[in-house]
């Protein structure tokens, strides 16, 4: 069986979706759903939503997919030509062929040591201030070279163009010429270290409507940190930086299907660390941590000879 979303490309109603494969294996996702009684059917879909359902079908099989692809093509050309007044502004445009997310999708680029802005700090200021412009966006951290990434060393916008109305780019293209033009100051030099975070940390987490204990691990070299990040189910890696005693650091759990990224913003005071954490769609925990106290026994370690002499 195949799941398609019955929003985005398709267009029909967000609630509704399409599934597509072998009869009897349908039959049996069928029998779960409205009108049957069941598991499935407090997830029922409404009778409004299959209908609009069964009209996007419809519509998707009439409309003209190439002239679609152009007219987007020619959205993210308005863009790309404005953007790219701005010296030291370049873009690509990447044209996936799969099935997944198959729209053009326009990368612009800088570097972010002569604009003095990131594309997150950009992506940032559109999304909270008018017109509004959801975005993608790349830190100012190095990226790899590639097909689907900007040069190393920059830092970049994406958007893509199937939502787009008509009269969207020339929006777009003028809001964010305007972003990318403004005179920056260079951004100061990070501040002194307030202390050192090299060492086990232990993390009380406050979430909304629960609590969980984790770990930090990190290792310091002047203003960077890095480690791991133990959670309740995994173990990834943390990266970060300390300014004075403001500290940020970021990690991102990722299993089929979903990511959660954790952004710590603390203020470090002598042993302790404590500030929000950031979780994106999943909205804003708090987090208190205290430097780990190893044990102070100790016993002596007796190595065996060889194999256990009894069990």
């Amino acid at each position: 069986m195949v799941a398609y979303s019955g929003g985005k490309a398709i267009c029909g109603p967000q609630c509704a979706g399409l599934l597509l494969g072998r009869k009897d294996i349908l039959q049996s996702a069928w029998q779960a759903s409205s009108p049957h009684h069941g598991p499935g059917r407090d997830n029922k879909v409404g009778r409004e939503e299959t209908i609009g359902m069964v009209a996007a079908v419809e519509a998707w099989a009439k409309r003209d997919h190439k002239a679609e692809w152009a007219r987007w093509m020619g959205y993210l050309d308005t863009i790309a030509k404005r953007v790219t007044q701005v010296e030291g502004v370049k873009t690509s445009v990447r044209e996936p062929r799969g099935l997944s997310n198959r729209t053009p999708t326009l990368q612009i680029y800088w570097d972010p040591a002569k604009l003095h802005v990131t594309g997150e700090e950009l992506a940032e200021t559109v999304a909270r201030t008018k017109p509004r412009i959801a975005l993608g966006a790349g830190g100012g951290l190095p990226r790899k070279g590639g097909p689907d990434s900007a040069p190393e060393g920059t830092t970049s916008l994406e958007i893509a163009a199937w939502m787009m109305q008509p009269g969207n780019d020339k929006i777009v293209a003028e809001r964010l010429h305007e972003l990318l033009s403004q005179k920056r100051s260079p951004k100061p030099a990070a501040a002194a270290p307030a202390g050192n975070l090299t060492g086990r940390w232990d993390v009380a987490i406050q979430f909304f409507s629960s609590s969980s204990q984790h770990t930090l691990t990190l290792e310091q070299k002047g203003n960077t940190l890095q480690g791991t990040h133990k959670g309740e189910f995994t173990v990834r890696d943390v990266f970060g930086t300390i300014d004075g005693d403001k500290v940020k650091l970021q990690s991102t759990q990722s299993s089929p299907g979903d990511s959660l990224t954790f952004t710590f913003s603390g203020t470090l005071a002598g042993d302790t660390l404590a500030g929000p954490i950031y979780m994106g769609e999943y909205l804003t925990a708090k987090f208190s941590a205290t430097r780990h106290v190893y044990p102070t026994q100790q016993r002596t370690i007796h190595i065996p000879g060889g194999p256990p002499l009894a069990n």
